[in-house]
């Protein structure tokens, strides 16, 4: 393919939660040049998005829990209890808009332990009362307020989690392409270790195929992974060793 339609691809892949390794297997070129293709297409989209500066990050209380996260980042966190039992974060992103006013407003649902970006939302436009009100009703669930985040932990989160679970066999929600170029690139490897403290950690949520997903996980680790799943009640509810 000529350069115009390498571009094309890189932004799609990227679009879809690749990293830039990935994309250089998918596209077969050398990383060192899926890198700089990655980084060309971020420029490029920055150039020509209606969004601008970050007004306003946010992730919610206890995303670190069972996390590998790098002392020296200094990323802010503190205790509450969904995140910390089920290895579930909630990201929300709001950017001032070039024009027309107001800000868009993307937000991210975020298995840390197993399937990456379960839902993400938006870009959605609205204004400053508007956000208030839409960051109190994002964060309901938890037990504490948001916690006020640098856009680089956003990127680490949410792009790390959905590498990591492609690892597994996972890919992100529908949803995602949208709302992806609201976080920015990450041209590196996520700083943060995923899965509960190392290992995949699978928790049946509502609207899981948890007979898929276990599948799944045997296809890519084996048994080398812990469940909780609502099954036939004849079968057992149990943890892989």
């Amino acid at each position: 393919m000529d350069e115009a339609e390498l571009r094309d691809r890189v932004r799609d892949l990227r679009a879809q939660g690749y990293s830039p390794k990935a994309i250089a297997r998918a596209l077969g070129v050398r990383p060192a040049r899926a890198a700089a293709l990655v980084r060309a297409a971020a420029r490029e989209q920055a150039a020509a998005s209606p969004d601008a500066s970050v007004v306003g990050c946010w992730v919610s209380p206890g995303w670190s829990a069972g996390l590998a996260v790098p002392e020296q980042r200094g990323w802010p966190d503190r205790p509450g209890s969904l995140g910390d039992e089920l290895g579930v974060a909630n990201v929300l992103v709001a950017r001032e808009r070039r024009s027309g006013g107001g800000m868009s407003v993307c937000g991210y649902l975020v298995d840390t332990f197993c399937l990456g970006v379960k839902n993400a939302l938006g870009p959605w436009t609205m204004d400053r009362a508007e956000l208030r009100r839409f960051v109190a009703c994002f964060f309901d669930a938890f037990d504490a307020d948001p916690v006020d985040a640098p856009v680089e932990l956003a990127r680490h989160l949410v792009w790390g989690a959905v590498e990591y679970a492609r690892g597994l066999g996972f890919a992100p929600h529908p949803d995602f392409g949208p709302a992806a170029g609201h976080l920015g690139a990450l041209d590196a490897p996520s700083a943060i270790g995923f899965g509960r403290h190392g290992r995949p950690f699978f928790m049946q949520g509502p609207y899981d195929d948890a007979d898929r997903v276990l599948r799944t996980l045997r296809e890519h680790v084996g048994e080398d992974f812990e469940f909780v799943v609502e099954l036939d009640p004849r079968d057992a509810v149990g943890v892989s060793s």
